[in-house]
């Protein structure tokens, strides 16, 4: 029979009970102290500098001299820098005078894709398809505040708390979206999708594994040929970067309008007419709706429109151009499936048109709409084409579908990179009959699915 064992000792109970504070690496604390330097350091050059100046003298002038400020500062402050940290705190300390604080260097990476702030304190990137968690840090709210401000008024917009969300776009094309207190509960959230300086060609796609060869000749030939279309995909697929892609093929003596909420396309052609809606002043008036856009944009002459993202009412406005002499138009929309995008579109045309039967509907998507093209982000990061289906025709009341090429995922092997093949289903689009009028043609392996792609 075992011993009991003895009573614990009354200190050595209260140090078990005693809770350790948590330990804070070096590192964090000298960080911490640098940007505590550097947001106190960009307020004194605010009160000594003549900032009248800034827009006047070359960008080269005014970092030498904002260098030699902050080296003067450093020796008064007793910073201890090597010439390298030195030279990267000048940097940050100008950033924060012209350009957007600690963000700038995450927005001039071109290896970053999207960047993520979640407070003050976490701010997340995605590269190559996997978001990680950045060393960049805010000093605290205020600071954040009063980055984002600068962001939303470089375009007219503002945030406070009568308006605590707005969607903008800074001066290079990448779009924001920033929600603050009350609706943000932890503090600022601001997300910001980067733009691609270099749109990415369908080429470019080919070699990235988002599709094969042959389903780009297949694109590449309903372009061409005048086949409307839509682009399906959740949020960060990649359905803007596709519609710019196929955008390429579009014959250059065609006239193309484009609408967005905010401007992200990047089209090639030379004659391309850019129109972006407005929210709403102060007094909650002047807003400029895409269905609005959509209407004015009938009147324009074009020979086809593009809709950024069709998310609303004007589904309706978008699919009558489509059925009268605008072939050839494209949109995105978000879903999982190609069958989910066209419900998703009977949704939103049924929000603007509540007289139209279901049926009267679903003739008008059958007819209006030919090709319905499914993009997906796999859970390595990858974007991929899962689907591509053209839409036949109506059978009843239902919208018939068919699917000529399809990706289908295998496995995951050990780098958790997703493992699939491309194939074809066998079927032959019916629009092949209309292409081949206008000397478009493909041959038959494309479709055979005995044919690797």
């Amino acid at each position: 029979m075992p011993l009991p064992a003895a009573p614990a000792r009354q200190d050595e109970k209260r140090t078990a009970d005693r809770v350790e504070p948590p330990v804070v690496p070096p590192e964090a604390v000298a960080n911490a102290a640098l940007i505590d330097a550097k947001v106190k350091l960009h307020g004194r050059i605010i009160d000594e500098f003549n900032l009248s100046l800034i827009d006047r003298i070359s960008a080269d002038d005014l970092a030498r001299q904002v260098g030699r400020f902050v080296a003067e500062h450093a020796v008064r402050e007793r910073l201890a820098l090597n010439q390298r940290e030195l030279e990267t705190f000048s940097a940050e300390v100008l950033d924060e005078m012209v350009g957007l604080g600690p963000i700038e260097p995450l927005l001039k990476d071109p290896t970053i894709t999207d960047i993520l702030v979640n407070a003050h304190m976490s701010v997340y990137v995605e590269r190559n398809g996997q978001l990680e968690l950045s060393p960049v840090r805010f000093k605290d709210e205020v600071h954040l505040l009063r980055i984002v401000n600068k962001m939303v008024a470089s375009v007219g917009r503002r945030v406070d708390e009568s308006s605590p969300m707005v969607d903008a776009r800074l001066p290079d094309g990448s779009r924001v979206n920033v929600a603050i207190r009350p609706v943000a509960v932890d503090g600022p959230l601001v997300s910001i999708r980067k733009f691609s300086k270099q749109p990415i060609s369908m080429d470019r796609l080919v070699e990235l594994g988002t599709l094969r060869p042959m389903m780009a000749d297949l694109l590449k030939a309903a372009v061409r040929g005048r086949v409307s279309l839509v682009v399906s995909g959740g949020t960060g697929s990649g359905k803007t970067t596709m519609l710019n892609a196929l955008s390429s093929y579009i014959w250059p003596r065609e006239r193309l309008i484009t609408i967005e909420d905010a401007a992200e396309l990047q089209l090639q052609q030379p004659h391309v007419a850019r129109l972006e809606t407005r929210p709403p002043s102060v007094e909650g008036r002047g807003e400029i709706r895409q269905r609005e856009l959509l209407k004015n944009a009938l009147r324009m002459r074009p020979d086809r429109i593009i809709l950024g993202e069709c998310r609303g009412e004007e589904a309706f406005d978008m699919l009558q151009a489509m059925n009268t002499g605008h072939e050839g138009s494209m949109t995105t929309v978000h879903a999982n499936t190609p069958r989910d995008a066209l419900s998703r579109i009977e949704q939103m045309i049924g929000m603007s048109a509540a007289s139209m039967s279901a049926a009267s509907i679903r003739s008008q998507i059958a007819s209006g709409i030919q090709l319905v093209l499914q993009l997906q982000r796999m859970t390595d990061g990858r974007r991929r084409v899962t689907s591509i289906a053209e839409v036949t025709g109506m059978e009843g009341d239902v919208i018939q579908m068919q699917e000529i090429y399809r990706f289908m995922r295998e496995a995951v092997d050990e780098g958790d990179q997703v493992v699939g093949q491309y194939r074809a289903t066998g079927i032959r689009p019916r629009f092949m009959t209309e292409l081949k009028a206008r000397g478009i043609d493909l041959p038959a392996q494309a479709f055979d699915p005995r044919v690797a792609l």
